[in-house]
């Protein structure tokens, strides 16, 4: 059973860093796809960032450059740290996983597992 638990979440002000984790249990697949998603009160889940079993990365342009999304295969750990964070980034953040996959997404439909989410809020 694959479980994803999120961390790191929090208040900032406009400006500020933080770093969210995603530590995962129940697998170690060698092809998979993990992302960040967002979701703000009533507005649709948006993906952020993701991240293959190669390394190779994509971003939802309303946060590249700002976001880097990256993995720690040794401690199976999901990260996103976020820089010069602004209210339009405050949202509860979501991990998701999915395995056995050959290629980049950052379309909700595309994942299986999801964790419990972590609140962001970014203040001015």
């Amino acid at each position: 059973q694959v479980q994803l638990v999120e961390s790191g979440g929090g208040s900032v002000q406009a400006g500020g860093s933080l770093r969210l984790s995603c530590a995962v249990f129940g697998y170690t697949y060698s092809s998979y796809c993990m992302a960040w998603f967002r979701q703000a009160p009533g507005k649709e889940r948006e993906g952020v960032a993701a991240i293959d079993s190669d390394g190779s990365t994509t971003y939802a342009d309303s946060v590249k450059g700002r976001f880097t999304i990256s993995q720690d295969n040794a401690k199976n750990t999901l990260y996103l740290q976020m820089n010069g964070l602004k209210p339009e980034d405050t949202a509860m953040y979501y991990c998701a996983a999915e395995i056995g996959v050959g290629y980049l997404s950052i379309l909700p439909g595309y994942f299986g597992y999801w964790g419990q989410g972590t609140q962001v809020t970014v203040s001015s």
